[in-house]
This record gives structure tokens, C-alpha cells and sequence, in this order.
């Protein structure tokens, strides 16, 4: 008996332990689920049963996409998910497809950048979970003169340049800008 609820408790620890994880910070499908796409981002589109209206798509300046039967489409400032049901609502709106089925998901995100005081400035690839100290490991570290204790960081959707302190958890997002300053002494 005493074995049987041992045996029933222990079950059920591993299965609340399992419950309790939650999905790492840089985990692809908490990023694809809160992240808003952008001009530059490659998404690929797949309507399920209609290979012809899907594709892989590179969202334009103006920050649309143009896709076959309902032309182009604005993705920028929505979600995969918000795009997959504006596609859907366009083609079943159009009388194109009964009950489309679409999926959107971003393939290759947005670049970043970093400038100043780092050894090989420029355009990085993102990927998920980067963080400014992982960006300046990219640019191939710091220069003798670098500021390491504050950075700046213009974010894509606001345009504005913030002054930040550097921590190993600062994270990135697609389209950001770093610069990191000189230090005066």
C-alpha cells in the first residue's frame, strides 16, 4: 500500500514537473507567438491544399507582401498568427478559397546592428535569444576604448536612443541598433 502511494506521488511529481517548465527565454515558439514582423523579415506562407498561394516572401520597405489572387497584403506591426487570419479572411472574402487553412511563420529574421567602439562594426544576422553581449561577441568583442558598462540601443519600433547598462541578460530584438560608446577615462 505504502508502496502503491509512493509510487502514485511520484508520478505526480514528474508530471507537475513537467507541467511547471516553463519554455526557455529564446525558446522559437514564444518568439514567433509575440513577434511583430517588420520590413526585411523573411516569412514563408503555406496554405494548406493550395501550394500555389503559399511561398517564401521577404516583407518590402512599405512592409507588405504580395501574394498570388489577393495582392499585396500589409504585414507590418502583425503578429504570424495575425497575419495567417488576415490571409485566411482574404481568401475566403474573395470567394477564392471555402475555409482556407494558412500558415505564416517567419523563416529569417530582421539584421541588427552594432556601432562604434567594437572591433568589426556592421549588419549581424538576429537569432533568437541574442543578447548585446552576444552581439559584441559577433562584432568580435570590445575596443580598448569601449564604454562596457553602458551601451545605447535604438529599438526598431521606436526609433529612439535609450542609454542602457550593459548586464549579460540585455537582450536584443530584430532590427535594433547598438552603439556602444567611448569611455572617457
Amino acid at each position: 500500500m505504502n508502496r502503491n502511494i509512493a509510487l502514485a506521488s511520484l508520478a505526480a511529481m514528474m508530471v507537475s514537473g513537467c507541467v511547471a517548465k516553463a519554455l526557455p527565454p529564446g525558446n522559437a515558439v514564444a518568439m514567433q507567438s509575440a513577434y511583430l514582423l517588420g520590413a526585411g523579415d523573411k516569412i514563408r506562407i503555406t496554405t494548406f491544399g493550395f501550394k500555389e498561394l503559399g511561398g517564401d516572401f521577404v516583407v518590402s520597405a512599405d512592409g507588405s507582401i504580395a501574394l498570388p489572387l489577393i495582392g499585396a497584403v500589409k504585414v507590418v506591426g502583425l503578429s504570424p498568427s495575425q497575419l495567417e487570419q488576415s490571409i485566411s479572411g482574404k481568401l475566403a472574402g474573395g470567394g477564392f478559397v471555402r475555409d482556407p487553412r494558412v500558415g505564416a511563420e517567419v523563416t529569417e529574421y530582421r539584421p541588427y546592428y552594432i556601432l562604434g567602439e567594437v572591433a568589426k562594426p556592421g549588419q549581424y544576422p538576429f537569432t533568437n535569444g541574442l543578447t548585446v553581449v552576444k552581439a559584441v561577441a559577433t562584432a568580435q568583442g570590445f575596443t580598448y576604448r569601449a564604454n562596457k558598462r553602458n551601451i545605447f540601443i535604438i529599438r526598431d519600433d521606436a526609433g529612439v536612443e535609450v542609454s542602457t547598462v550593459l548586464t549579460a541578460a540585455t537582450p536584443l530584438h530584430p532590427g535594433d541598433t547598438v552603439r556602444v560608446a567611448e569611455r572617457y577615462f
